[in-house]
This record gives structure tokens, sequence and C-alpha cells, in this order.
């Protein structure tokens, strides 16, 4: 069966229609290429897509962007990278290939995702810059800045990106901040060279004038360094040797200057306070330009910078010559008035004992008198013993044999009152021994009707033994009443009272009073001022006594015909 010629024709009517849009693509092509307007061509293959780059007139442009040492891009408005030149890829370790499609945010780690996409909004309105790390093939980051503009490419809007590599920036802002670093290390050592110059300068004026100032002393004066070597002396360490100045001048510490005996203490103190930086004092003997040692006060004192090292030592000889054998003389003479003093404790033991033994011994005697005096009055006739030529004598004699037993008895208490020196102390409340003398010496106040004035509400408690302050209190007080005037009412005041570190007690009479003249008389052992009154004169003796060895003191003042005044001075 023969085919329609009418479609035939449609048909060959269609494949020319098709050949001619074909023909018209490609000559678009030819002249897209012509004219620059296509530089590259994707051709699909079986291995994928492949780029195929055209010369043309801009290629000098081209050229100049693919040599220079930025990295440059063209974004689609989808940030896709329609172009990337070599340099940025040699960067990001990659291919074209590997980088020509893709998307820029794939190269952007995710922590800077929205910061990039920032900056590709901010280029879309114009011109975006920032700073951007850029991930590379290996995993590292590269530090890059980024610059984005918006271009018109045959009428297409793109978005070129130039991409500076920071990295050597940063090199070179860390070998920067290095540099500032050692620059500021030697300024700062500039300064300290600079501080310790005006140092030494401030210490050589100070030195100047502290030697100015040692050369107008009397003593002899040194200076030594921190190792301890002499660095100047005075000029009266000169004189004192008989050395010239212009002469090399040894250590002072050279045997040839100090007493053999004292040459190791003196090096061994001089080496300690070397060491521990301790002020350096000794006594020592230096030989004279004579050859005479004399005894020197040796003495020095570090002088250190603000940081407390030590710069020198500065030290003083005094002559104490004269001083040390005064020492020695006071020494002497402690030593023997020490020997004294024991020959004496001896001495006095013995007269203790001797008096002990006299008054033990005597008693016997004494007593057999008095035995024998009672024995002959009984056997004399009662009118022998009264008569009158007869009887004034028994009385004198007994009346020698009562004075006898009470001046035994009075040694006997001395005795007792040395030996019980060392009684124990305890606190005493003063006003409670006042108290219980005066009920003591009740019948004596009644006999006496003497009028009391007692202000013993303040007294103090004393640190005393207490049978000694009885002791004091009695005697004070019976003796203000004993020795009464019989021209006036008798009258007695008692108070106490603090002075400075003692606590006085004052016994004020208005009896026959004393001529204190020579107070000395009045404590001394069987002194009497009024014979009328019976007494013995060992009273005072006992209260000096007693109160000296206590540490406190005893004092009187009176007036003969008006009373007397007694005060007790107890050591608080």
């Amino acid at each position: 069966m023969s085919e329609d010629p009418t479609n035939g024709y449609g048909n060959l009517a269609q494949e020319n229609q098709e050949l001619r849009y074909r023909l018209q693509e490609a000559e678009e092509l030819i002249t897209a290429i012509r004219t620059g307007a296509v530089d590259a061509l994707a051709v699909q293959g079986a291995d994928g897509p492949q780029i195929f780059t055209l010369q043309s007139a801009d290629q000098g442009y081209r050229t100049l962007i693919e040599q220079m040492n930025e990295g440059a891009l063209l974004l689609s408005h989808d940030a896709t990278i329609l172009y990337c030149n070599a340099c940025l890829a040699g960067w990001l370790k990659r291919g074209l290939e590997e980088v020509i499609g893709a998307s820029f945010g794939s190269f952007v780690p995710a922590s800077f995702q929205a910061y990039c996409a920032e900056l590709v909004a901010q280029g879309w309105t114009g011109k975006g810059k920032g700073e951007l790390p850029l991930q590379v093939a290996d995993g590292s980051l590269l530090p890059s800045s980024v610059s984005m503009n918006l271009l018109a490419f045959n009428d297409t809007p793109v978005l070129a990106v130039i991409v500076t590599d920071l990295s050597a920036q940063e090199k070179i802002k860390a070998i920067q901040a290095l540099v500032a670093e050692k620059n500021a290390l030697i300024a700062h050592k500039n300064e300290e060279l600079k501080r310790q110059e005006a140092e030494w300068l401030l210490m050589e004026q100070a030195a100047a004038e502290t030697r100015r100032i040692l050369e107008g002393i009397p003593q002899i004066a040194w200076t030594a360094d921190s190792e301890g070597r002499v660095t100047y002396f005075n000029g009266r360490w000169f004189d004192y040797v008989g050395q010239k100045r212009e002469l090399p001048t040894m250590q002072w510490l050279h045997p040839q200057y100090l007493h053999p005996d004292d040459v190791t203490p003196v090096k061994a103190c001089w080496e300690h306070c070397l060491q521990t930086g301790n002020a350096f004092e000794i006594e020592c003997r230096f030989r004279d330009q004579a050859g005479n040692y004399r005894w020197m006060l040796g003495r020095a004192l570090p002088s250190r910078f603000e940081t407390g090292e030590i710069v020198q030592w500065v030290g003083t000889c005094t002559d104490i010559h004269e001083q040390k054998l005064a020492q020695e003389r006071i020494d002497q003479a402690q030593k023997l008035l020490q020997e004294n003093n024991e020959q004496l404790k001896r001495i006095n033991a013995d007269l203790d004992n001797f008096i002990y033994t006299a008054s033990h011994d005597l008693k016997a005697p004494i007593n057999n008198i008095e035995g024998l005096l009672h024995a002959l009055l009984s056997e004399l006739p009662a009118d022998i013993v009264s008569n009158e030529e007869v009887q004034p004598l028994t009385d004198m004699m007994q009346d020698s044999v009562d004075r006898f037993k009470r001046t035994i008895e009075h040694l006997t208490e001395v005795i007792k009152l040395q030996k019980e020196n060392n009684q124990p102390i305890t606190p005493v409340n003063l006003k409670t021994i006042i108290k219980e003398i005066l009920l003591d010496l009740t019948p004596l106040l009644r006999e006496s009707a003497v009028q009391l004035d007692i202000d013993v509400q303040t007294c103090p408690t004393v640190n005393f033994s207490e049978k000694n302050l009885r002791s004091v209190v009695y005697n004070l007080l019976s003796n203000a009443i004993k020795y009464r005037s019989s021209e006036r009412p008798p009258y007695v005041r008692i108070r106490c009272r603090s002075v400075d570190d003692y606590a006085v007690l004052d016994v004020q009479d208005n009896g026959l009073g004393l001529n204190t003249v020579d107070n000395s008389k009045l404590f001394s052992m069987f002194q009497r001022f009024h014979d009328h009154v019976e007494g013995t004169g060992i009273g005072l003796y006992m209260v000096k006594k007693i109160m000296e060895n206590a540490g406190g003191r005893i004092e009187v003042t009176s007036e003969l015909g008006m009373g007397s005044t007694f005060t007790a001075y107890f050591k608080q």
C-alpha cells in the first residue's frame, strides 16, 4: 500500500523547523563566544560534566585574577560558586572542580554559618566585609577576610567575593607582639639600669657625705663591702696604728692589730654577722702604734638597698679601755665585798651563837643569885629585913637581878629576830591586825584613859610576816600609850594611807616627845630617852630591823614635850 504524500510532507516540514531552531541556538552560542559573553562550557560526558574555558578579549583580566595572591569567587543568588580562582582552591587544598558548583556555605564551619549568611546578605544589598574562617580539606581552618561586592555580569547580578588569607597577618601580629614584649622588656631593663645608676650615684654621694661625717667623729670609723672587705678607714685609725694614709691598709681583723686571744672570737662573730645580716658588736683589744693593747668596743650595722640586699657595713671602734679597767676594779671590789659579806655572815653567826650561849649560860647563875637572895631574906629576922639600912640594899639587889634577867630575855629576842628573818610572807590585812592589837592592849588603854582616833577603813592588805607585823604594830601602839604626858589627857591617832608603792601606817601621840637631832640613836639597841618609864630600849631597834628586812622603813617626826609621829612604810 502506498504512503500518503500529505503525511510525508508534514513530517519533513517539522524536522526542517527543528533544524532551524538548532541552527539558531548554535549561531547564538557562536555569537556569545565571539562577543566574550561565554568564557567556559560545561559538557556532559561519561564521567560527568566537564568544564572547558574559552580564550577571549578579556583574557588579560582573567590571567590577573588567576595569578593574584588573593582568593576570588563569584556567587549566585543561592550562594553557589560560579567561579573560583586557583589561589583560593589552593588555600582550601581542593581542585577547582570541587569548588566550582559547590555551595559557599559548605566551606564555612557550622558555628559561623549564621554570620556567613549575614555577610552574604549584606553583599547582595551593596557591600559586605568581615572576617570568616574557611574549612580546609584537611580539617584545619583558614582565617580569612572576605570582601563582597554586587556586580552585573552580562546583565546578570552576581556576588564577587575577594578572600584574603589572615594567617600571615596573625603571624605578623604574633611577631609584632613578641617584638613589643621584647621592646618593653628592654625598656624596663633600661629604666632599671637608669634607676640603678641613679641609686649608685646617690650611694656615692651618700658615701662621700658619710665619709665626711666619719672623719669628724672622735671614734675609729670604717666601712666594708657586703663580703666584709674593708673599703675605708677614717683618720683616727691611722693615728691609732701609726700608718700613713697612702700606705695600703690591711684588714682590721688581721692578727697584726688584734690581741692573740681575741682573733678567733672576733672573726667568728664577724663571719656570723656577714651570713645573717645581724648587727655586729664585740669587745676586743687592738694594738696601738706603741705596741700596747687597748680595749675597744667594735660595732657595725649593715646598709641595705630597698630590696633588702646589703650594700655595705658601717662600723666604729670606741676606746673603752679605762671603762674596762674600772669595771675590772669594780668586779674585784665586788668579789672582795662578797668575801667580806661571807666573813661577816660567819662572824654574825658566831656572835649569835655566842649571845645565845652566853644568855643561856647566864640564866643559871642569875637564877642561883636570885634564889640565894630569897633564901637569905627568908633566914633573916623580919626586923632586920625591914631595917632602914638593910631593906634598900635587898631591894636594889632584887632590882639588879630583874634587870639582868630582862636583858637576857631581850638578847634572846634579838637572836630570834635574826634567825626569823626568813619568815613566810603572806597577804595580811593590816586593819585586822590593828584591831587585834588594840584588844590585847585593853588593860593599858583603860589604865591610861587614852583617847583613840582610829582611821583604818582604807587599810590595804600587805605582804608581810604576820608574826613580825604584830610585833611592829604592838611596839608602836604600846610606846604611844606608855610615853604619855602627865600634863594633858593622852591622845593617840592611828590611820592608814597609800604612798606610791607603799602601804603607810601612822601612829601619832601627844606624849612626852623626843629630841630627834640624832635619829640614828633612837633606833639603836638599848637606847632609852625616858628612864622613868619602864622599858629596855630594844623595841624600836627590833621594829627598824623587821621593817628593813622586809624592804620597808620606819620614820619618826617628834618634838620634845609635844608628841611624836611614827610612820611605817610597808612595801606592797
